[in-house]
């Protein structure tokens, strides 16, 4: 069954999701299998990018790290997440870290592959195209963010953003198990830990959420949804 569930998960990665079954089958047994810690690193800005990878299982974060030390988180990818896919387009090292969240599962596909594969498959490469133009378009949002919302706005959007990926929906709200601590929350949006504290307390205040160990339940959706726009 679980094995199932991995192909399931696998197919929705943009490497996948243009080839028929028999394809993405002989592209799936040519991809070797990483399990990482939870706080393990898969790979470090800077190192030579050599491999793509996908989520099978877990969470992990990529994240940036200036010259004295502060850190920035890029996003948090979960099951049938791609990345490291820049240098298969840009040779060169990574631009980001990339850490297990939670203990998790991942496969590699060694770049010379990928390559082969677009030129037999070349849809596969219309694929890599729109999920480096969706990248891009998200970092354009991302700065957007930074310059004209507020941290309030900001914490609300990040909230809504991992609702959508990795929430499950119950009686009492949508429950959103993000697995980060208090200081990665703040790195996801740019804030200080304490400015960020300060806006999910106003809004478990308002009824808005309720605030458990890394995870946050969205009580009121559609005013938080409102507050992160």
């Amino acid at each position: 069954m679980a094995q199932k569930n991995d192909e399931e998960v696998i197919r929705r990665a943009p490497l996948f999701t243009a080839l028929d079954d028999a394809s993405a089958a002989t592209l799936r047994e040519s991809m070797t299998q990483v399990k990482v810690s939870k706080g393990q690193t898969l790979f470090k800005e800077g190192d030579a990018g050599d491999r793509l990878f996908v989520v099978v299982e877990g969470k992990l974060k990529l994240g940036t790290s200036s010259g004295d030390g502060r850190e920035n988180l890029l996003s948090i990818l979960g099951p049938g997440d791609m990345f490291g896919e820049l240098s298969l387009f840009d040779p060169g090292p990574r631009t980001a870290t990339a850490t297990a969240v939670t203990d998790a599962r991942v496969l590699a596909l060694a770049n010379d592959q990928v390559i082969g594969w677009v030129t037999a498959h070349p849809q596969v490469s219309l694929q890599l195209l729109k999920r480096l133009a969706r990248r891009l378009r998200r970092t354009n949002e991302v700065l957007a963010d930074l310059v004209f919302a507020d941290v309030p706005g900001r914490v609300a959007k990040a909230i809504m953003d991992l609702g959508e990926r990795f929430g499950t929906k119950k009686d009492d709200g949508l429950h959103v198990n993000h697995e980060l601590t208090q200081e990665e929350l703040a790195q996801l949006v740019g804030a200080s830990r304490e400015t960020v504290n300060k806006a999910l307390a106003d809004f478990a205040g308002r009824g808005w959420v309720r605030l458990e160990p890394r995870a946050v339940v969205v009580l009121d959706y559609e005013r938080l949804s409102k507050r992160g726009r």
